[in-house]
């Protein structure tokens, strides 16, 4: 074949770049690119429109740091790039007697990637044209019936396309979509809807969209949409429609396209679908999920009779697995001390379970937990009252250890040495971390759904202040991004999320703020770049959640899909509020509705949610709902985990095993997950079974008790600083209960914030 250079116009400028596409798909095996990424990969950097980097790294997985690593894979194969310009054909590329299906859709997608298009305007510039002319409009009322002619304009869809998979989730009114691909190569869309404004909205994209070439409408960010309320009271909510009817307009188109070419599909991840009357699961970590959302009742009323015999309560986290989650839902009806939340609220519900009566309390968490229950169990004058853990073996977590290691202990000498500093520390770290870095440096606990608010706070009360968040890198990161995010934004949408800032004030904070690089939670830290391109692929049209610590590609993920109205980001409890809220929304619209979400965060989460949505299919039946709704939660599995050892072991060796892991340990067949760990599970949390949960209540109060000392809740008689650690270690969390009782610094933390001095003494807490 005759090497030739095929020319083409890039942003303006020429360039001439050799392309093979027989080379392509050993190309795209090599580097886990497609064909668009490749011949982005293979063109000088200089060359490429920025809109095609952003959609190599959306539509490819690509994290903007490995760009320059998958070009370096790429240049062994550049020997082999070459075209036959006689084989070169506008909108189909090669259509020799040689060349496939598959390869003349690369040859086209090469063309799209390198040549100006044909109408001779770019189509993000092109919609906004059409944009533009509604907005300019003298008032409301004209802009409605520019709308409404557009709507007029847009053919009916036929019943038989009015159909749930080509329905366009997220939106306040019934939406369809179908998609296709023409004879020449180029996308065309119809759609409609159950309403003339949103039929208008989808008449106007449609006229920008239809007759681009595939990969054009791939490229397209969502943020070429501006003007979308257009100024129109009344439809501010419209603005979602066209936000996900283009995030629907690319899914269909990447699928599309991936057939053509013959690229394989990803299998779906394991799935939960929840009606009023069922559970249905899909795939194997699924079915296992649903399996103990309905427990055996001989044993639910036996841990129900021996909690009440021998009065002890149960505080667990949201992480249980869900076999110990079913039975302690359902023994719940027989024993109301029984309570499933976050950390932070487990020691609250621990006091009231006390003055109720309680005489010991099962902690089902990390150790961490349970030390907090104790000390604040003996602060509210509970002492005599008794705490286990469901383990003789220590219950770690990866956080709280990060909180631990030399690398912190450097973090909070700086912060120390550089006042007037705050730091802002996880709640999910141990007693004594946070007594030792609040003698050092003045120091208030923060949750995932209260960090933003306390650190904006903090920044708006000291103006020269210094904030130094950790251990969680992951939120870290996340917070720092966030806060960029804000720069960018207007005064009125700055003090929408904080009323005290704006964008002089967001940009000043931001040199000083500093997080720590080196800490994670090992469940949240499998939500990477995979995941997320496996997401992207099959379910960007769905609620995204995402817990403030998972890694940035998927935070990116969620918040994306929070500012088109589709997503969520913090803590456990705001995730099951946001699935509530959407479902409660559903069946108030009044039509029969399949709402997605992806669990960004651990599975053990089911348990809370399928009882939530039950609970509000169950209301709207009862209330006259005629809608049938049903909520799918999808697990989303890193196929990156590792399979070793179980995590329900408690020997010590295996126990290091798990805690030195870079990842959950779990993958085991083809879903990428195991029962005894992995996919979105903690290992640490799979130490408390209910095995274990039933043995403290048969001992407890019997000859025998004394077996179970080594699960007791730990104590702390060391001082620091003239103060003991379990005294000194909950000061960090009422600043925390202050702050989210009035909204505000205390005025002994400020007192402490502007008067600090360095430390004399910065030693090391570490045993």
């Amino acid at each position: 074949m005759a090497v030739a250079a095929v020319r083409r116009h890039i942003g303006g400028s020429s360039a001439y770049i050799s392309v093979n596409p027989y080379a392509v798909s050993e190309a795209a095996a090599a580097t886990g690119l497609g064909s668009a990424g490749i011949a982005m990969a293979a063109a000088p950097a200089a060359m490429v429109k920025p809109s095609l980097s952003q959609f190599a790294v959306r539509h490819y997985g690509l994290h903007k740091n490995r760009l320059a690593e998958k070009q370096h894979e790429l240049r062994k194969f550049s020997g082999k790039m070459a075209v036959d310009e006689r084989s070169w054909q506008p909108g189909f590329g090669l259509v020799n007697s040689k060349a496939s299906g598959a390869r003349c859709a690369v040859a086209r997608d090469l063309e799209v990637l390198f040549s100006a298009d044909s109408r001779g305007e770019n189509l993000a510039d092109r919609l906004g044209q059409i944009i533009g002319e509604v907005v300019a409009a003298a008032d409301s009322r004209a802009r409605i019936q520019i709308l409404l002619k557009y709507a007029g304009s847009l053919p009916r869809l036929p019943d038989s396309d009015c159909i749930p998979s080509n329905r366009v989730m997220g939106c306040t009114t019934r939406v369809w979509l179908t998609a296709k691909i023409d004879d020449k190569g180029r996308m065309n869309f119809a759609a409609d809807s159950d309403s003339e404004v949103t039929r208008g909205f989808c008449a106007i994209l449609l006229k920008a969209m239809n007759g681009a070439w595939p990969l054009e409408v791939l490229a397209v960010p969502t943020d070429a949409l501006g003007g979308l309320g257009m100024g129109i009271e009344g439809v501010a909510s419209r603005a979602n429609t066209w936000y996900n009817l283009l995030i629907t307009m690319q899914k269909k188109t990447r699928w599309l396209l991936g057939a053509l070419e013959g690229k394989s599909v990803y299998e779906p991840f394991p799935s939960l679908l929840i009606t009023a009357d069922d559970m249905i699961p899909e795939g194997d970590f699924a079915k296992a999920q649903a399996k103990y959302l309905l427990p055996d009742t001989a044993k639910v009323q036996l841990l129900a009779e021996l909690l009440k015999q021998k009065q002890v309560g149960v505080v667990a986290h949201f992480y249980m697995d869900p076999e110990v989650q079913g039975v302690l839902v359902a023994a719940r009806e027989l024993w109301p001390h029984i309570h499933i939340s976050d950390s932070l609220v487990m020691a609250d519900r621990a006091v009231k379970m006390a003055d109720a009566g309680c005489k010991h309390i099962a902690v089902l968490g990390v150790d961490f937990m349970s030390e907090n229950v104790r000390a604040i169990l003996d602060r509210a004058g509970h002492e005599k009252v008794s705490v286990y853990r469901m383990s003789s073996e220590r219950i770690g977590c990866s956080l709280a250890d990060a909180a631990q290691s030399s690398a912190y202990i450097e973090f909070v000498k700086a912060a120390a040495s550089s006042p007037p500093s705050l730091h802002v520390i996880y709640i999910n770290t141990s007693l004594e971390t946070k007594a030792h870095t609040h003698s050092l440096v003045p120091t208030i606990t923060c949750t995932s759904s209260n960090v933003v608010q306390t650190i904006l706070q903090a920044f708006a009360q000291v103006s020269d202040l210094t904030v130094w968040y950790g251990p969680d890198s992951y939120m870290g990161a996340n917070l720092a991004e966030l806060f960029l995010q804000m720069a960018a934004m207007t005064d009125d949408e700055i003090k929408a999320v904080h009323p005290l800032h704006d964008k002089g004030t967001i940009a000043a904070l931001l040199p000083r703020l500093h997080y720590f690089h080196d800490g994670s939670c090992i469940v949240h830290n499998l939500f990477g770049e995979e995941v997320v391109a496996r997401v992207r692929h099959l379910y960007p049209d769905a609620f995204q959640t995402a817990h403030f610590e998972v890694p940035g590609e998927m935070f990116a993920l969620a918040m994306e899909a929070k500012r088109r109205g589709m997503g969520v980001v913090g803590s456990t409890q705001n995730i099951l509020d946001f699935i509530r809220v959407r479902v409660q929304e559903a069946l108030g619209r009044g039509f029969d509705d399949h709402l997605q979400f992806i669990l960004g965060t651990e599975a053990g989460m089911i348990t809370a949610i399928v009882e939530s949505v039950r609970r509000e299919l169950t209301a709207g039946r009862v209330q006259g709902a005629k809608a049938k709704v049903e909520v799918q939660i999808i697990f989303p599995v890193s196929s990156d985990a590792i399979t070793t050892t179980s995590s329900s072991s408690s020997s010590t060796e295996e126990s290091y095993q798990i805690a030195t892991m870079p990842i959950v340990p779990g993958v085991s067949s083809g879903e990428g997950c195991s029962l005894s760990g992995g996919c979105a599970s903690c290992p640490y949390m799979k130490m408390n079974t209910l095995d274990a949960l039933l043995r403290v209540c048969q001992l407890v109060g019997t000859p025998y008790d004394g077996t179970l000392q080594p699960q007791q809740a730990r104590t702390f008689n060391d001082h620091v600083a003239g103060y003991a650690v379990s005294e000194l270690g909950c000061e960090p969390i009422l600043h925390m209960r202050y702050f989210q009782a009035h909204g505000r610094l205390s005025d002994d933390l400020l007192q402490h914030v502007c008067n600090q001095d360095v430390p004399d003494d910065l030693g090391c807490w570490m045993q």
